[in-house]
C-alpha cells in the first residue's frame, strides 16, 4: 500500500501522553498514517485546513474551545469523519451523545487506568474504529427541539393503513445510528406498535440516550428492563454492553428478556439475536429495519423475519453514514425494500402483506443461533 492510499489521521487531545500513545499505536497500523497532532481546537483547525486528514480523533475535554463546540463548528465546513476518544465518554454521557448527534461517527472511552496504563490495551480497537470511520459519510447534525412536557400525541395521528394492533416493530443500527434514530423516532405516532431497538453503544449510554429520545418523541422511550411487557406507544432500547435482548411469549403477552451470552456478529446486544426472536414470536405481524452501521449484524435475523412473513426494510446507501449492515441485508435478499432513512417509518407502519422473499439457500434463511 502506498502512502497516498493510507488513511491520514489527525490526533486532537490536550494530553501530551495521550497524543504520544495514540500516535505510536495508530502509526503501527500499516493502513494508517498520522499526519499531525494538536493540543487544542485552534491548532487543530489550522492543521485540518493544511493537511486535509481523512479522519480526526477528538478529545471532548480540552482547554479553551471544548471538543463538542469545536466539532459542531468544523463539521458543517469540513465534514471529516471523527472518532471521539475522551474520558467524558464515561462520566459525561450527555456531552458524548450530543457529539454523536452533531455528527461524530464513533465514540471510545479512555480507560480509567489512564493513558500510560490503560490506553495501549484498546489501541487495536482504536485502529479498527479509525479504519471504519474512513469509509463513513458524515452528516452534520441539526439542532434538536425537545417536545413540550405535554405529550404530542394529538399532533401526531396514526397514518392511514397503520400496522394492526398486536404487531411489533424492531430496528437495528450501529455507526451513525444515534443520528438516524434521533431523526426518525419522532416521526412515529403516539399509538404506534411496540418498538424494540438494538443500537450498538458502550455500556452506560443507552439509558441517557433513551431519555433524550423520550424528550423528542410522542412515544415513551426508555431502556429495556427484563420481563417487561411490550405495549403500544412504547420504545424499548436494549441496554448496551452486557446482555442480549429478545422477546418471549408468556401467556397472551410478549415480554422482553435480557440474558447474558457471547457476542454475536461481534456485538452484544446483537441485532441478529433480537430479530431471530421477533421472527419466532411475532412472525407475519412483525416489521423490521436495518439502519446505518458497520459489519453484518442483523442481516441474517432480518432474513428470518422476511421468511416468517414480516415486513423488512434496509436503509439506502445515500442516507447511511456507513453502508455496511444495510448492504449485508440487501445482498442476501433480507429486505423487501431499500429506502431513504426518512421513508422508513411509514413503511414500517404500513399494513398489508409483505412481499415474499425470493427462494434462497437454506443456510441464508436460518435464524442466528
Amino acid at each position: 500500500m502506498t502512502a497516498a492510499q493510507r488513511i491520514r489521521v489527525l490526533i486532537v487531545d490536550d494530553s501530551a501522553m495521550v497524543r504520544k500513545v495514540l500516535y505510536m499505536g495508530l502509526s503501527a497500523d500499516p493502513v494508517i498514517e498520522v499526519v499531525g497532532t494538536a493540543s487544542n481546537a485552534d491548532v487543530a483547525w489550522k492543521l485540518m485546513q493544511l493537511l486535509r486528514p481523512d479522519v480526526v480523533t477528538l478529545d471532548l475535554e480540552m482547554p479553551g474551545t471544548d471538543g463538542l463546540t469545536f466539532l459542531t463548528d468544523y463539521l458543517p465546513k469540513m465534514p471529516v469523519p471523527t472518532v471521539v476518544i475522551s474520558s467524558l465518554t464515561r462520566e459525561g454521557t450527555e456531552i458524548t451523545l450530543r457529539a454523536m448527534e452533531a455528527g461524530a461517527v464513533d465514540v471510545l472511552p479512555k480507560p480509567l487506568l489512564g493513558p500510560a496504563d490503560g490506553l495501549p490495551a484498546i489501541l487495536p480497537e482504536v485502529c479498527a474504529r479509525v479504519r471504519a470511520a474512513a469509509t463513513a459519510r458524515v452528516v452534520p447534525g441539526r439542532r434538536l427541539r425537545m417536545r413540550p412536557p405535554v405529550a404530542a400525541a394529538a399532533a401526531m395521528p396514526s397514518p392511514a393503513g397503520c400496522a394492526p394492533r398486536g404487531g411489533v416493530i424492531a430496528i437495528g443500527s450501529s455507526t451513525g445510528g444515534v443520528q438516524a434514530l434521533t431523526r426518525i423516532l419522532p416521526m412515529f405516532p403516539a399509538d404506534a406498535p411496540p418498538i424494540l431497538i438494538v443500537q450498538h453503544m458502550p455500556e452506560g449510554f443507552t439509558g441517557p440516550f433513551a431519555a433524550r429520545l423520550d424528550a423528542l418523541c410522542a412515544l415513551e422511550v426508555r431502556e429495556a428492563r427484563d420481563g417487561e411487557v411490550l405495549q403500544a406507544g412504547r420504545v424499548l432500547i436494549a441496554p448496551g454492553g452486557r446482555t442480549h435482548m429478545v422477546i418471549v411469549r408468556r401467556g397472551q403477552s410478549l415480554q422482553v428478556e435480557l440474558h447474558a451470552g457471547d457476542p454475536v456478529a461481534f456485538s452484544r446486544p446483537s441485532v441478529d439475536v433480537l430479530f431471530a426472536s421477533v421472527a419466532r414470536h411475532a412472525g407475519a405481524r412483525a416489521a423490521a429495519a436495518i439502519l446505518t452501521g458497520m459489519g453484518r449484524d442483523g442481516a441474517g435475523g432480518l432474513l428470518a423475519i422476511r421468511h416468517a412473513g414480516g415486513r423488512t426494510v434496509a436503509q439506502d446507501e445515500a442516507t447511511s453514514v456507513v453502508y455496511g449492515m444495510p448492504m449485508a441485508a440487501a445482498e442476501i435478499g433480507a429486505a423487501e425494500a431499500i429506502l431513504p432513512l426518512e421513508a422508513i417509518p411509514a413503511r414500517l407502519l404500513q399494513s398489508g402483506p409483505a412481499a415474499p422473499p425470493k427462494p434462497a439457500p437454506a443456510a441464508l434463511g436460518r435464524a442466528p443461533q
